[in-house]
């Protein structure tokens, strides 16, 4: 395996957050760091059966199309997905969302 640099920019926000995680190298990009503290709603997710970067990319992309969503950001070592939102999140929309990536969500992390 490789170490892959990647840089991954959120819509909702201006900066980008750089990493450095191990990757299978097919599409080169990896974990994003954690959103920053002091937004209205955070939730944490464990999701199994995420690899690469390409499973953050996919469980990124859909997760983000969940009304509210501003930041997702994936730890692809543990599997948990740290999600920030301005509206309330029902876990079924995120359940579903992990579904169509093509990954199972185990639960909530968070209370």
């Amino acid at each position: 395996m490789s170490e892959t640099t990647v840089t991954v920019e959120s819509p909702a926000a201006e900066t980008a957050a750089e990493t450095t995680a191990s990757c299978c190298g097919s599409c080169g990009t990896g974990a994003t760091e954690a959103p920053a503290a002091g937004t209205a709603g955070r939730a944490v997710f464990q999701v199994k059966g995420m690899t690469c970067g390409h499973c953050v990319t996919s469980v990124t992309a859909e997760l983000r199309k969940i009304d509210g969503i501003t930041d997702v950001a994936v730890d692809l070592a543990t599997g948990k997905v740290t999600i920030d939102s301005t509206l309330p999140l029902a876990d079924e929309a995120v359940a579903a969302a992990i579904d169509e990536a093509g990954y199972d969500l185990v639960g909530r992390l968070d209370g």
